[in-house]
């Protein structure tokens, strides 16, 4: 697979997004073991988490400690995969999702992370979410201090608008490495964010990067993102690879990470990475999402 730089390290173009394996709906242990599995078979070499990527209240983690087992389980040596997980966002239990930004806790939470996955320092440590209960430079401060403190090797943010990726550079002395928010063919929102990454050098990686796409091979979604189902059908490829393939072809910074609970899911969507789009092929996609864009906003 071609690569993608992270900081000071190169990962594959397509990363994996693990959180269907641990949230409602989730598959059983073997099946998630078995898509991890093929997804480092695959080439892929980023693997994304959180420590709020479970199900029940009392197994904060439970995607973590997944990761980690399959890992330790492969087979294979895993030292080139880098594994990014995050903290802030918590999930009580009763399905809702909630936010602690406060400074200590952040601390405490990456270093219960670095346990779970069994790693003297995280390789990528991102802060979820805003909590609008504590000032943003003090939730970022946090991470800058875990940095400092060698708990973790790089650190990134999520659901960041521009002024905060800016305000979350300056506090990490320019040592932010990515930046995670929702981009996809139907959530276009982020698009402004996509763009000052590519100016800054920054990593952006989109999540839910599939967005609308089933939904727009049924033809539910009209006109609009019918070409993605087109460009599919003229390719021979699903139109889920399309869709990573458009993203890839937006800014060398981009790196999706598409959620996956089976192996063929992410065996497939792998393939995006070796799908070169024309320049007609990605003005079809960019156009398709116009008035999508305009809504999201």
């Amino acid at each position: 697979m071609q690569t993608r730089s992270i900081g000071d390290q190169q990962v594959g173009a397509i990363g994996l997004g693990a959180m269907p394996m641990s949230i409602e709906g989730r598959p059983d242990t073997t099946r998630s073991i078995a898509t991890i599995h093929a997804a480092l078979d695959a080439g892929v070499t980023l693997i994304d988490t959180a420590d709020a990527y479970h199900r029940e209240a009392d197994e904060v983690g439970h995607n973590e400690e997944l990761i980690a087992t399959a890992l330790r389980t492969y087979g294979s040596s895993t030292d080139d995969v880098l594994v990014a997980t995050k903290g802030g966002h918590l999930r009580p239990g009763d399905g809702s999702w909630t936010q602690n930004g406060d400074p200590a806790y952040l601390k405490q939470a990456a270093k219960e992370s670095a346990r779970r996955l069994g790693v003297e320092a995280i390789g990528l440590y991102q802060f979820h979410r805003p909590d609008p209960a504590v000032p943003y430079a003090d939730s970022v401060g946090a991470v800058r201090d875990l940095l400092d403190e060698g708990v973790i090797r790089m650190a990134g943010i999520s659901n960041a608008n521009p002024d905060q990726i800016r305000e979350a550079n300056e506090i990490l002395g320019g040592r932010l490495v990515s930046v995670q928010n929702q981009f996809s063919p139907r959530f276009r929102s982020s698009l402004p964010e996509l763009e000052l990454c590519a100016e800054l050098g920054i990593a952006f990686l989109p999540w839910s990067p599939l967005g609308g796409i089933a939904l727009a091979r049924s033809g539910e979604l009209g006109a609009d993102f019918a070409p993605f189902g087109e460009i599919a059908r003229e390719r021979g490829v699903s139109p889920f690879r399309v869709a990573l393939a458009w993203e890839l072809a937006l800014a060398p910074v981009v790196v999706p990470i598409p959620g996956a609970s089976r192996p063929e899911s992410i065996r497939d969507s792998v393939q995006a990475a070796d799908l070169v789009l024309t320049d007609d092929e990605i003005a079809r996609l960019r156009g398709s999402g116009e008035r999508t864009a305009e809504v999201a906003r």
